[in-house]
């Protein structure tokens, strides 16, 4: 079972770094119409649109790599302190009565909405119109990557509440805050308290 949950947390995670490269695709793209609209004067008015869609894509497909890293926003104030069958109590009935029903409805409706703008070969209100449809379909295929990765952490609810533990899952590069990059380069607030006042007399020597 281990197994197939660390599949699915992979397979979240590959999505997600091959979405991410939506963000170097926006800023030459933006970087590009800024220099050809003030430096070469001839504005595109299809890019905005380009933007609005890649922006869109990138943020419907991180949502099932952010689920896998346990990302989404979440009330911690009190969340924190529970234990974790609690925790796993709680996640379970929020993923069984808003989450399920929500990623459901997601997929319908993004299916037949992408599938009439297919039939209707949709555009964007442009002097230079882009295709709409390609980019609806990200709707349902969204949809699709939450669903697995949703059924995984429902999974991995049951387990915890059976162990009384998270198992455990794939995890990615996060921030470090910076108590705990001082534990990594084994520095103390001492440390840099001595190194501050070096700098200090190094400032004030004639």
């Amino acid at each position: 079972m281990q197994k197939f949950l660390l599949m699915v947390d992979r397979m979240s995670t590959y999505a997600g770094h091959f979405f991410a490269w939506a963000i170097v695709g926006l800023t030459l793209l933006i970087s590009w119409e800024v220099f050809s609209r003030y430096v070469l004067n001839t504005p595109h008015a299809w890019v905005l649109d380009a933007q609005i869609m890649l922006y869109g894509v990138l943020f419907m497909m991180a949502g099932a790599y952010t689920l896998a890293q346990g990302g989404h926003v979440r009330g911690d104030v009190l969340y924190g302190f529970f234990k974790p069958r609690t925790q796993a109590s709680i996640d379970l009935l929020l993923y069984i009565i808003f989450f399920l029903p929500g990623i459901f409805a997601m997929a319908y409706a993004g299916w037949i909405y992408a599938g009439e703008s297919l039939a209707i070969n949709e555009q964007t209100f442009s002097p230079d119109p882009l295709p709409l449809y390609p980019f609806k379909y990200f709707i349902p295929l969204a949809a699709f990557f939450l669903l697995f990765q949703g059924v995984v952490e429902i999974i991995r609810c049951v387990i915890c509440l059976r162990d009384g533990a998270w198992p455990p899952r794939l995890t990615d590069v996060q921030e470090v805050d910076v108590d705990k990059l001082k534990k990594m380069v084994h520095v103390s607030d001492e440390d840099i308290a001595e190194a501050d006042a070096f700098v200090v007399r190094q400032e004030h020597k004639p």
